[in-house]
């Protein structure tokens, strides 16, 4: 079969080399270990099994057997050396033959290894078209949690074939080849069962990614740039505008504990009461306390535990002043033309979804031409490095400081810089950072 055929050259010198050296016990056990650490697919394993049984008991038909799921006298054939096309019997077991009673039946539910000599198999027998011309067979039981659930007979149509002195060898290698087997098979159904969450993760990503903002508003004398980076395929940060009228917007960023899958749907769950609650009239403090009630109400049904960082602000472009408050979040940096750095920490109150009775407070600012405000999650903040080091504020500043042209450049020149710090060391947190440059 295809599997034997992409074997035959791996294995075909240590054979050779074996069947000169078989009355060695060290030799061959040291061919055999090191042969099957080679092997890394199931079918490919069973097909090496059956070159060394031929080799310690040479004979004319080798057959699997399997009675793991059924009941006596119930069993399955998931191999015959006469088949012409193997079948894989993890993948399809439906293929397989299902047989009831007779010899073989007997053999795997005593599950006994031994020789047999002078066997004689009835025209009524299930299994006599694999087993016609035998006058002999030798049978080694293969162990499951002490269970006898499967089995492998090799028949020869010479009656005095078979010899019982190397049997406790051979039933040795076949369970030590089965488990062989089966933790391939366990790490094949891993690897699988992996790449079908990762497609699934990959399309919770996309999804979650599509819930944020598609372009950058155009808010007037104000320059926007965004950076957004998940720590895996699907990440809890948040950020987003709301036009409230012709001068007016909101500007959000949040941050839901944890990662992945569990933080994207409270993000999602997050935004669309946002989009309820962001209107004209609503201010700040009312809209995280809207939140908050709303958070907590979910969590009671559906997730416990989680809670979100946000700060919310209200910027007037025709006043230049940002209205704002804070769930708990990150301050986010203002920092005028000439470097002067100040936090907009003056309405900090705990995250959402902690407490019902969280009382959220706002704050306002008036801006100047040439400032930047700088909003951001922690894991740009708390992203280390090999050794072990924080990224930190004053390095995060370092690029607002610089003579930069507009606020994509301030984002370019922190993600670099960011990951000229991390190196090789993975990001542990979702990153978000978001620049807003005042003008004229």
């Amino acid at each position: 079969m295809n599997a034997d055929n992409n074997h035959k050259t791996d294995s075909l010198i240590s054979l050779e080399k074996l069947s000169l050296s078989a009355e060695d016990p060290l030799s061959y056990i040291v061919d055999t270990v090191r042969e099957m650490s080679r092997q890394t697919d199931p079918q490919t394993m069973v097909s090496l099994f059956r070159q060394r049984a031929n080799i310690l008991f040479p004979g004319d038909q080798q057959l699997s057997l399997s009675r793991r799921g059924l009941a006596y006298p119930w069993y399955r054939i998931t191999r015959s050396s006469a088949w012409e096309n193997e079948v894989d019997p993890w993948k399809h077991k439906h293929l397989l033959p299902l047989l009831k009673g007779g010899v073989l039946a007997e053999l795997i539910y005593e599950g006994k290894a031994e020789v047999i000599r002078d066997v004689t198999f009835s025209a009524e027998d299930p299994a006599i078209s694999y087993v016609v011309d035998a006058k002999s067979l030798i049978c080694f039981p293969l162990y499951d949690q002490g269970e006898s659930l499967n089995m492998v007979i090799r028949t020869s149509s010479d009656s005095t074939s078979f010899d019982r002195v190397n049997i406790p060898h051979a039933v040795l290698e076949a369970n030590l080849f089965g488990r062989a087997t089966h933790s391939l098979v366990l790490a094949r159904s891993l690897r699988e069962a992996n790449h079908a969450l990762d497609q699934q993760m990959k399309r919770v990503g996309d999804i979650q990614r599509s819930l944020l903002p598609f372009t950058l508003p155009d808010i007037p004398c104000a320059d926007l740039a965004v950076s957004y980076k998940p720590a895996t395929q699907a990440g809890g940060d948040y950020y987003d505008f709301f036009k409230l009228d012709q001068d007016r917007w909101g500007i959000l960023i949040a941050d839901v504990s944890g990662h992945g899958t569990p933080a994207a749907v409270v993000m999602a769950m997050l935004r669309t009461m946002l989009h309820t609650a962001c209107h004209d009239r609503a201010s700040p403090c009312e809209v995280l306390t809207f939140a908050n009630k709303q958070l907590i109400k979910q969590a009671q049904s559906h997730y416990d535990g989680t809670f979100v960082t946000a700060f919310y602000g209200v910027y007037d472009a025709q006043k230049k002043t940002l209205r704002f408050s804070s769930a708990g979040h990150n301050p986010p940096l203002r920092v005028s033309q000439h470097g002067k750095v100040c936090e907009l920490d003056q309405a900090q109150s705990l995250p959402l979804a902690v407490d019902v009775d969280t009382c959220y407070t706002h704050s306002e600012i008036t801006v100047d031409s040439g400032d930047t405000l700088l909003f951001y999650t922690d894991g740009i903040t708390e992203a280390t490095n090999d050794e072990g080091q924080m990224y930190g504020r004053d390095r995060l500043l370092s690029c607002v400081g610089e003579d930069v042209q507009n606020a994509q450049h301030i984002i370019d020149c922190i993600v670099h810089k960011l990951l000229g710090f991390c190196g090789t060391a993975p990001a542990e947190d979702d990153q978000t950072l978001l620049a807003m440059r005042i003008s004229d």
